[in-house]
């Protein structure tokens, strides 16, 4: 069964086409790789899915009906970055805070809501967070609360946005082994996007590249070859092979890990689509 099919999708924001006629249907249970260069619309993408963007032409199925607001079948995680919570809030009453759906305060928990969110903690391996402020987490802390909130309602698909951004390798190590297991237990299907190829590609099934207004999904033989990414990236791309990783390259010059540099570089006002 497929979990989402994109039909002839047509995005556009601010009068860019960030999607043009895209086809794609993604199958229950996968794990999906979502790459690109920056601007190449991540995470316009994932708003799609989740009912925050709309399509101006074409169709978009996710469980065999229109995206809507607020599903409860999906766990969406945006980057860490745009979700500005407040820091002095516990990391338990962060996630409290979703379980009567968006809504601001804490609410008045049940013991069965209670008894959810600290397994939903521990899955996250985030059980020891939840006395703590947000204040006092490092990235990869928090980044496992988000985590654990977006597991609450046990989710069918979990959309992922650059959640290994700004973390420490061994934090980003965790954090795909963490969202791989769970996925792999509850036959889950997730959409992963990241920076780099090479951090997903022990835990990936296929990979969604986009750019240049186009998406190529499949394997990671079958979509990162050069003639695939040169038309995505709109240069020449050379794909080389070595120790078990894949580099990406314009010129000679490693355009994911470029790109990556110069995206840090600007975080406080580079702007992601």
């Amino acid at each position: 069964m497929n979990v989402i099919e994109f039909d002839h999708v047509t995005i556009r924001l601010g009068g860019r086409g960030v999607l043009v006629d895209a086809s794609f249907a993604i199958a229950q249970g996968e794990f999906i790789g979502v790459l690109g260069p920056n601007g190449a619309g991540k995470t316009t993408l994932m708003r799609a899915i989740v009912g925050l963007v709309r399509p101006s032409g074409g169709a978009i199925h996710v469980f065999d009906r229109a995206p809507r607001r607020g599903d409860p079948v999906i766990g969406y995680v945006p980057q860490l970055r745009t979700v500005m919570p407040d820091l002095r809030v516990r990391g338990f009453d962060f996630i409290a805070s979703s379980v009567r759906g968006e809504r601001w305060g804490i609410p008045v928990l049940s013991n069965l809501d209670r008894k959810a969110i600290e397994g939903k903690l521990a899955d996250a391996g985030a059980r020891e967070l939840a006395e703590r402020p947000l204040s006092d987490m490092s990235g990869g802390e928090r980044q496992r609360l988000l985590l654990a909130q977006a597991l609450l309602g046990e989710p069918r698909l979990l959309l992922l946005d650059e959640p290994l951004i700004s973390l420490d390798y061994r934090y980003q190590e965790e954090i795909i082994d963490l969202v791989r297991r769970f996925a792999r237990e509850r036959n889950i299907t997730v959409l992963f996007s990241a920076h780099e190829l090479n951090q997903l590609i022990g835990a990936l099934d296929r990979v969604l590249y986009l750019g240049n207004g186009q998406a190529a999904l499949g394997t990671v033989g079958e979509v990162v070859t050069g003639p695939v990414l040169s038309r995505l990236y709109g240069a020449r791309i050379d794909v080389v092979r070595a120790d078990g990783h894949i580099f990406v390259l314009s010129r000679g010059r490693d355009v994911e890990r470029c790109d990556h540099l110069h995206d840090h570089a600007h975080d406080h006002h580079h702007h992601h689509v």
